[in-house]
Protein backbone atom coordinates (compact mmCIF):
# COMPACT_ATOMS: atom_id res chain seq x y z
CA UNK A 1 0.00 0.00 0.00
CA UNK A 2 1.82 2.78 -1.56
CA UNK A 3 1.57 6.48 0.35
CA UNK A 4 2.02 9.83 -1.40
CA UNK A 5 5.26 11.89 -0.53
CA UNK A 6 3.65 14.76 -1.53
CA UNK A 7 0.60 14.51 0.59
CA UNK A 8 0.72 11.47 2.62
CA UNK A 9 -2.44 10.08 1.14
CA UNK A 10 -2.66 5.93 0.98
CA UNK A 11 -3.48 3.77 -1.66
CA UNK A 12 -4.24 0.10 -2.62
CA UNK A 13 -1.70 -0.49 -5.18
CA UNK A 14 0.91 1.13 -7.80
CA UNK A 15 -1.83 2.54 -10.21
CA UNK A 16 -4.04 3.88 -8.09
CA UNK A 17 -0.73 6.04 -6.98
CA UNK A 18 0.62 7.16 -10.13
CA UNK A 19 -3.04 8.43 -11.05
CA UNK A 20 -2.88 9.95 -7.93
CA UNK A 21 0.47 12.15 -8.81
CA UNK A 22 -0.93 12.92 -12.45
CA UNK A 23 -4.18 14.00 -10.85
CA UNK A 24 -3.14 15.99 -8.22
CA UNK A 25 0.36 16.63 -8.36
CA UNK A 26 1.29 17.42 -11.62
CA UNK A 27 3.34 20.17 -11.35
CA UNK A 28 5.17 18.92 -7.90
CA UNK A 29 6.51 15.98 -9.08
CA UNK A 30 10.27 15.23 -9.51
CA UNK A 31 12.43 13.69 -12.36
CA UNK A 32 11.91 10.27 -11.32
CA UNK A 33 8.28 10.33 -10.55
CA UNK A 34 7.51 12.61 -13.67
CA UNK A 35 9.03 9.45 -15.92
CA UNK A 36 6.64 6.76 -13.33
CA UNK A 37 3.96 8.83 -14.20
CA UNK A 38 4.68 9.52 -18.37
CA UNK A 39 5.47 5.29 -18.36
CA UNK A 40 2.24 4.98 -16.88
CA UNK A 41 0.18 7.31 -18.98
CA UNK A 42 1.76 6.69 -21.44
CA UNK A 43 0.64 3.01 -21.46
CA UNK A 44 -2.99 3.81 -22.26
CA UNK A 45 -4.68 1.81 -19.87
CA UNK A 46 -8.19 2.17 -19.31
CA UNK A 47 -10.87 -0.45 -18.97
CA UNK A 48 -8.30 -2.60 -20.75
CA UNK A 49 -8.41 -0.93 -24.05
CA UNK A 50 -4.91 0.50 -24.73
CA UNK A 51 -5.24 4.04 -26.59
CA UNK A 52 -2.27 4.56 -27.89
CA UNK A 53 -3.38 2.64 -30.66
CA UNK A 54 -6.78 4.08 -30.63
CA UNK A 55 -4.70 7.71 -31.36
CA UNK A 56 -2.95 6.34 -33.97
CA UNK A 57 -6.02 5.23 -35.62
CA UNK A 58 -7.32 8.76 -35.29
CA UNK A 59 -4.68 10.63 -36.94
CA UNK A 60 -4.51 8.52 -39.69
CA UNK A 61 -8.20 8.88 -40.33
CA UNK A 62 -7.79 12.40 -40.23
CA UNK A 63 -5.26 12.25 -42.98
CA UNK A 64 -6.89 10.15 -45.37
CA UNK A 65 -10.21 12.54 -44.65
CA UNK A 66 -8.09 15.67 -45.66
CA UNK A 67 -6.67 13.40 -48.98
CA UNK A 68 -9.78 12.50 -49.80
CA UNK A 69 -10.91 16.35 -49.44
CA UNK A 70 -7.95 17.37 -51.42
CA UNK A 71 -8.62 14.94 -54.15
CA UNK A 72 -12.38 15.02 -54.27
CA UNK A 73 -13.98 17.44 -52.38
CA UNK A 74 -12.66 20.34 -54.50
CA UNK A 75 -14.13 19.30 -58.11
CA UNK A 76 -10.38 18.48 -59.44
CA UNK A 77 -8.44 21.20 -61.23
CA UNK A 78 -6.53 23.04 -59.13
CA UNK A 79 -9.36 22.98 -56.37
CA UNK A 80 -11.88 25.04 -54.65
CA UNK A 81 -11.88 28.01 -52.71
CA UNK A 82 -13.81 31.07 -52.20
CA UNK A 83 -13.87 34.38 -54.19
CA UNK A 84 -15.26 37.52 -52.97
CA UNK A 85 -16.70 34.99 -50.16
CA UNK A 86 -18.51 33.32 -52.97
CA UNK A 87 -17.58 29.29 -53.12
CA UNK A 88 -16.27 27.81 -56.48
CA UNK A 89 -15.41 24.34 -57.11
CA UNK A 90 -12.35 24.94 -59.75
CA UNK A 91 -9.71 28.07 -59.31
CA UNK A 92 -7.56 28.81 -62.78
CA UNK A 93 -4.11 27.22 -63.16
CA UNK A 94 -1.44 30.15 -62.75
CA UNK A 95 -1.70 33.12 -64.90
CA UNK A 96 1.08 32.89 -67.74
CA UNK A 97 1.29 34.89 -70.88
CA UNK A 98 0.25 32.44 -72.92
CA UNK A 99 -3.02 32.29 -72.06
CA UNK A 100 -5.30 35.43 -73.01
CA UNK A 101 -8.18 35.03 -74.69
CA UNK A 102 -11.58 37.78 -75.09
CA UNK A 103 -15.31 37.28 -75.16
CA UNK A 104 -18.48 39.16 -74.58
CA UNK A 105 -20.70 39.38 -71.45
CA UNK A 106 -23.93 40.29 -70.88
CA UNK A 107 -25.52 40.01 -67.53
CA UNK A 108 -29.44 41.23 -67.10
CA UNK A 109 -31.03 41.31 -63.63
CA UNK A 110 -35.13 41.71 -63.58
CA UNK A 111 -34.53 44.27 -66.72
CA UNK A 112 -31.36 46.14 -65.97
CA UNK A 113 -27.84 45.08 -67.52
CA UNK A 114 -25.29 45.03 -65.25
CA UNK A 115 -22.89 47.66 -66.29
CA UNK A 116 -19.04 45.88 -66.32
CA UNK A 117 -18.03 49.24 -67.42
CA UNK A 118 -18.09 50.58 -63.38
CA UNK A 119 -15.20 50.45 -61.05
CA UNK A 120 -16.25 47.58 -58.99
CA UNK A 121 -15.81 45.30 -61.89
CA UNK A 122 -12.92 46.89 -63.50
CA UNK A 123 -10.23 44.99 -61.16
CA UNK A 124 -7.40 43.50 -63.22
CA UNK A 125 -4.78 43.57 -60.79
CA UNK A 126 -6.61 41.87 -57.83
CA UNK A 127 -8.37 39.13 -60.23
CA UNK A 128 -5.62 39.14 -63.35
CA UNK A 129 -6.82 35.12 -64.36
CA UNK A 130 -10.47 36.95 -65.27
CA UNK A 131 -11.61 40.36 -65.57
CA UNK A 132 -12.68 43.38 -67.45
CA UNK A 133 -10.45 46.56 -68.08
CA UNK A 134 -10.09 49.82 -69.53
CA UNK A 135 -13.58 50.86 -69.02
CA UNK A 136 -14.58 48.27 -71.32
CA UNK A 137 -17.89 46.47 -69.88
CA UNK A 138 -18.23 44.45 -72.78
CA UNK A 139 -15.37 42.27 -73.34
CA UNK A 140 -13.71 40.07 -70.47
CA UNK A 141 -10.12 39.18 -70.59
CA UNK A 142 -8.67 35.94 -69.22
CA UNK A 143 -4.86 35.55 -68.54
CA UNK A 144 -5.27 31.84 -67.46
CA UNK A 145 -6.38 28.02 -68.45
CA UNK A 146 -9.21 26.61 -66.51
CA UNK A 147 -11.14 29.58 -65.86
CA UNK A 148 -14.63 28.47 -65.21
CA UNK A 149 -17.93 30.63 -65.53
CA UNK A 150 -18.32 29.68 -62.03
CA UNK A 151 -15.20 31.17 -61.17
CA UNK A 152 -15.34 33.86 -63.39
CA UNK A 153 -18.92 35.10 -62.71
CA UNK A 154 -17.84 35.30 -58.42
CA UNK A 155 -14.54 37.75 -59.60
CA UNK A 156 -17.28 40.33 -60.14
CA UNK A 157 -19.42 39.15 -57.13
CA UNK A 158 -21.81 37.21 -58.51
CA UNK A 159 -22.92 33.69 -57.97
CA UNK A 160 -23.97 31.34 -60.36
CA UNK A 161 -25.11 28.32 -60.95
CA UNK A 162 -26.88 25.91 -63.69
CA UNK A 163 -30.39 27.51 -62.28
CA UNK A 164 -29.89 30.49 -60.04
CA UNK A 165 -28.45 33.79 -59.89
CA UNK A 166 -26.71 35.35 -56.38
CA UNK A 167 -26.49 39.44 -57.50
CA UNK A 168 -26.21 41.88 -54.80
CA UNK A 169 -27.36 39.62 -51.10
CA UNK A 170 -30.68 38.45 -53.40
CA UNK A 171 -30.68 34.49 -54.93
CA UNK A 172 -32.71 34.58 -58.11
CA UNK A 173 -33.84 30.75 -58.04
CA UNK A 174 -35.48 29.14 -61.52
CA UNK A 175 -37.93 27.17 -58.63
CA UNK A 176 -38.79 30.38 -57.59
CA UNK A 177 -42.30 31.64 -58.28
CA UNK A 178 -42.40 34.06 -61.51
CA UNK A 179 -38.94 33.92 -61.60
CA UNK A 180 -36.91 32.49 -64.93
CA UNK A 181 -33.19 32.10 -64.80
CA UNK A 182 -31.20 31.24 -67.95
CA UNK A 183 -27.35 30.89 -68.03
CA UNK A 184 -25.93 30.57 -71.04
CA UNK A 185 -22.81 30.60 -73.17
CA UNK A 186 -23.02 31.09 -77.43
CA UNK A 187 -26.54 30.13 -76.56
CA UNK A 188 -26.35 26.86 -74.95
CA UNK A 189 -27.21 25.71 -70.99
CA UNK A 190 -23.92 25.09 -69.19
CA UNK A 191 -22.92 23.89 -65.85
CA UNK A 192 -21.15 27.14 -64.11
CA UNK A 193 -18.99 25.33 -62.02
CA UNK A 194 -17.11 22.54 -64.59
CA UNK A 195 -17.80 24.62 -67.77
CA UNK A 196 -13.96 26.46 -68.71
CA UNK A 197 -14.15 29.65 -70.87
CA UNK A 198 -12.35 29.88 -74.29
CA UNK A 199 -11.48 33.07 -75.23
CA UNK A 200 -10.58 34.53 -78.81
CA UNK A 201 -7.81 37.09 -79.95
CA UNK A 202 -7.86 40.81 -78.73
CA UNK A 203 -8.42 41.71 -82.51
CA UNK A 204 -11.11 39.22 -82.87
CA UNK A 205 -13.07 38.98 -79.24
CA UNK A 206 -16.34 38.34 -80.95
CA UNK A 207 -14.92 34.98 -81.64
CA UNK A 208 -14.91 33.82 -77.58
CA UNK A 209 -17.45 32.68 -75.76
CA UNK A 210 -20.97 35.16 -75.36
CA UNK A 211 -21.56 34.22 -71.84
CA UNK A 212 -25.07 35.59 -71.32
CA UNK A 213 -26.85 35.07 -67.88
CA UNK A 214 -30.57 36.69 -67.76
CA UNK A 215 -33.05 36.89 -64.49
CA UNK A 216 -36.48 37.42 -65.15
CA UNK A 217 -39.35 37.84 -62.66
CA UNK A 218 -42.67 39.19 -62.41
CA UNK A 219 -43.08 42.90 -61.59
Amino acid sequence: MPDCDYCGDHFADEEAYLDHLADAHEGELGAIDRRRVDDRVGSGEADGVPTGPLVLGGVLLFAVAVVAYVLLGTGGGSGGAAVNGIAVAQTPGAVTGSAHGHGFANVTIAGERVDFSRPEYQRPREFAAFHFEGGDGRVWHKHADGVTLEYAMATLDIGVTADSVTFQGTTYSDSDPGTNVSVTVDGESVDPASYELSGASDENPSAGDRIRIVVQTEA
